[in-house]
């Protein structure tokens, strides 16, 4: 019995030991996850630079073909192995995962600190104006169910109030080699008497996107909830299709009435007049410039979004 158990063992160490890795004309997930991160760093450069939409492309390109020569590999040879990853989606998706994870790192690593982020990044969860996000802030999506979708609930507490309006705001990077980018993004806040505020934005193309939820007066939130949506999974290819996420933020803001009554309230027993909301408008905004948000819509060289009174990083 002892004899049979050992064989037993035995053969399956030699079925893990035989496993089939990354076959050698593909370049090795460990490497392929350093061009990736690196590769992103570089179109996020090219997108910081001034100059036309074709200048930066160009630079763009300088910079890609600089990331390949760096790591001792051809762009053919990168594209044959984002294929190949591409059409393994469990192992494509954990890629994407540690190239996020690390571009996250190498953001603070640089010497971004999180007012640099984005205007709102440093706030509180609790105060009159916050950034109350506590997703990742840089996701991945790919065409292929279930990796085409990414669902969020923020958790509702005390800190929110009636009249509370809200931003869901973030930069979006492209990397298609054909087929239609078509992106959806959505967000519904469900109020105390049940009625629920939902919007959608599609987008198709790289930079700033933002959603706005305006002020429902006199109706508490009671739940917040909203998906990512990357489409294009009827179409069948074997080309790459990519939406990264990144620098993801969901802002809150009390109503001026909240932040008059609570004024109030502290310098004396009475309550004085009541505001109306005027802090957030409604409706959706493609790449908003709206002052109330002073944000580059271009990116620093550690790749996240730089404020356009905050220096760059050195």
């Amino acid at each position: 019995m002892k004899r049979k158990l050992l064989l037993a063992l035995g053969f399956i160490v030699v079925l893990v030991g035989c496993k089939p890795g990354t076959p050698s004309e593909y370049i090795q997930p460990d490497d392929m996850e350093d061009i990736l991160v690196d590769y992103h760093l570089a179109r996020a450069m090219a997108e910081q630079s001034e100059g036309s939409y074709e200048e930066r492309n160009y630079l763009q390109a300088l910079y890609i073909e600089a990331v390949m020569k760096k790591h001792g590999v051809t762009k053919a040879e990168f594209d044959s192995s984002l294929v190949y990853y591409y059409r393994r989606a469990d192992r494509f998706s954990k890629m994407y995962k540690e190239v996020a994870d690390r571009l996250e790192e190498q953001a603070l690593a640089h010497g971004a600190t999180e007012g640099e982020i984005g205007k709102f990044a440093a706030l509180s969860t609790t105060g009159d104006t916050a950034n109350i996000w506590t997703e990742r802030s840089r996701y991945a999506l790919i065409p292929t169910p279930p990796y085409n979708k990414w669902s969020f609930e923020v958790s509702v507490d005390s800190a929110f109030h009636a009249g509370d309006s809200f931003l869901l705001q973030f930069m979006s990077d492209f990397m298609f080699q054909d087929g239609s980018r078509t992106s959806t993004v959505n967000m519904a806040v469900t109020y105390d008497n049940d009625t629920t505020i939902s919007k959608n934005i599609i987008f198709s193309s790289a930079g700033l996107t933002q959603l706005r939820i305006p002020a429902f007066e006199n109706h508490t939130v009671k739940r917040l909830r909203g998906y990512f949506y990357l489409g294009g999974g009827s179409e069948r290819s074997t080309t790459t299709r990519l939406l990264f996420l990144d620098n993801i933020q969901l802002i809150r803001f009390h109503s001026a009435r909240h932040e008059e009554t609570k004024k109030d309230s502290v310098e004396s027993d009475s309550v004085g007049g009541q505001l109306s909301e005027d802090i957030v408008g409604g409706g959706d905004f493609r790449r908003s410039r709206d002052n109330m948000l002073p944000i580059d819509t271009g990116v620093a060289k550690h790749g996240v979004v730089r404020r356009k009174d905050m220096p760059k990083a050195r």
